[in-house]
């Protein structure tokens, strides 16, 4: 069970994103606060695993929750979810120890993978702001680089699960494209990740770019 608390000051959306995390036996929302004041005083219980927060809350904003909980709860994950898809407003949160950034409106199904990922110790970038970072880099010279020899054996249809997260696609899109379960999907995606080394989705879409593997 992936224990969360939710920060988010808009009641309608904070109980709607609730609604979208308990839809999974998984995830229980263990309490909620409306900035990050209530949050921390929340985490005396020691049975939080992941704080799920927006970046605009009044008095505590979401970026000072993270740097206040990350220095004293260092174990604690926590997610940013936020309408900003700024450049700066991501790598501010990574770089002050954040464990992902989503937009907020991403589906339901990338927000519970995106929940489950984080709580294996990974980081994740939503697919939009990953695609949008990724146009980014293959315009910079310091990425048109010559193309090294890849040795690692990938299966056809992980070459196809591959090319599909560069397009952007969630993995309830490319279940329903390719007929196959999420479990199956999140499995493939799981493999690309493990074989490449990679630790998010824009690591793994950059991978597939310089090695050819994306089209």
């Amino acid at each position: 069970m992936i224990n969360i608390i939710l920060a988010e000051d808009h009641n309608i959306v904070r109980n709607g994103i609730k609604l979208l995390l308990e839809s999974d036996e998984q995830i229980r929302v263990l309490g909620e606060g409306v900035n990050g004041v209530e949050v921390m005083k929340l985490l005396s219980s020691g049975e939080v695993d992941m704080i799920v927060a927006d970046i605009n809350m009044p008095e505590m904003d979401g970026m000072q929750l993270l740097k206040e909980v990350k220095a004293k709860y260092p174990k604690i994950k926590v997610v940013m979810l936020s309408m900003h898809d700024h450049e700066k407003y991501v790598m501010e949160a990574f770089k002050n120890g954040g464990d992902g950034y989503l937009l907020k409106n991403i589906g339901a199904d990338e927000l519970i993978f995106a929940v489950k990922f984080v709580n294996q110790g990974r980081r994740y970038l939503c697919a939009e702001l990953t695609m949008s970072l990724m146009d980014t880099m293959l315009q910079s010279k310091q990425y048109l680089m010559a193309i090294p020899e890849n040795e690692i054996d990938f299966s056809l249809r992980e070459l196809e699960i591959l090319q599909l997260i560069a397009e952007g696609l969630t993995n309830l899109e490319m279940s329903e494209k390719l007929f196959l379960s999420k479990r199956t999907i999140e499995g493939h995606r799981q493999s690309l990740l493990d074989k490449t080394g990679s630790k998010n989705s824009a690591a793994l879409i950059r991978y597939g770019v310089i090695n050819g593997l994306i089209q």
